[in-house]
């Protein structure tokens, strides 16, 4: 494959930043990221914190996360929560017409001491393909806003409505 001969400049909204974050063993690099950023002054507890966010990786698939026992358990629980909710409904696909597919999530939640909290999978739906009043009428979230309830509540003590439990 043939190589450009073009002369490559940096845009000149970029002049005044570095964005090379290499280290200093790259020798290529002009402004390697640790010749600016150092962790010398850092508490040993915030160290500690950083370095084990980094070395837990999140898998990017099903197929990688599925290997795991604790991302096994993570995306039964969330199956579970979708069930009891009552999130979606069987039903015969229309002729003519395609499912929307869905896709794993998956997220590690730490502490503040940097200790793994939980670990997070979410199954989202691919619905960028999605047109209202085509392919969905209705709209799923199994969180509620504060500021909906607030409104709600301001509505009900306006109104004189009866809440229940």
């Amino acid at each position: 494959m043939r190589r450009s001969n073009r002369h490559k400049t940096v845009p000149a909204y970029l002049k005044d930043f570095h964005t090379s974050f290499t280290t200093k063993s790259d020798s290529n690099s002009r402004y390697p990221i640790d010749a600016y950023v150092s962790l010398a002054r850092l508490s040993p507890s915030f160290k500690q914190v950083i370095c084990s966010i980094d070395s837990h990786e999140e898998p990017d698939s099903y197929e990688a996360a599925s290997q795991h026992k604790h991302w096994q358990t993570t995306m039964s629980e969330e199956l579970t929560a979708l069930q009891q909710n009552k999130t979606w409904t069987v039903t015969y696909l229309p002729k003519g017409k395609r499912a929307i597919g869905c896709k794993w999530v998956y997220k590690v939640k730490y502490k503040a001491d940097g200790n793994i909290e939980r670990y997070k999978a979410r199954l989202v739906a691919k619905g960028y393909t999605q047109k209202e009043g085509l392919d969905y009428l209705h709209t799923f979230s199994p969180v509620a806003k504060i500021t909906t309830i607030r409104l709600i509540l301001s509505l009900a003590s306006i109104h004189n409505w009866h809440l229940n439990n």
